[in-house]
């Protein structure tokens, strides 16, 4: 299984930007997908999940300002950011759950820089 995620790079506030998470070796069909964030100093944490079933949860700190979607014809994962702020950045991770056996797999993670 590989995850390869992209899109991060540097952008003001109040910008938007596309991260995208390309997944192999693993039926998405069977996953559950999320994003998470680790700022420096921070802990990671959840920003995006997608379910098996489609249902979606957010962080509060990103609701109405995020997107998470499945494209599963690509095999892609992608996390839409907009109205972006300088808490948001972080080097952001994907990370696919095989739901029958549980087990975690996690893609590169990719820096977001959002300058105020």
């Amino acid at each position: 299984v590989q995850l390869q995620a992209s899109g991060g790079g540097l952008v003001q506030a109040g910008g938007s930007l596309r991260l995208s998470c390309v997944i192999s070796g693993i039926n998405l069909s069977t996953c559950a997908v999320g994003w998470f964030r680790q700022a420096p100093g921070k802990q990671r944490e959840l920003v995006a999940h997608v379910g098996r079933g489609g249902d979606t949860n957010y962080a509060d700190t990103v609701k109405g300002r995020f997107t998470i979607s499945r494209d599963y014809a690509k095999k892609t994962v992608h996390l839409q950011m907009n109205n972006l702020e300088p808490e948001d950045t972080a080097v952001y991770y994907c990370k696919v759950r095989r739901l029958v056996s549980r087990i975690d797999y996690w893609g590169q993670g990719t820096l977001v820089t959002v300058s105020s």
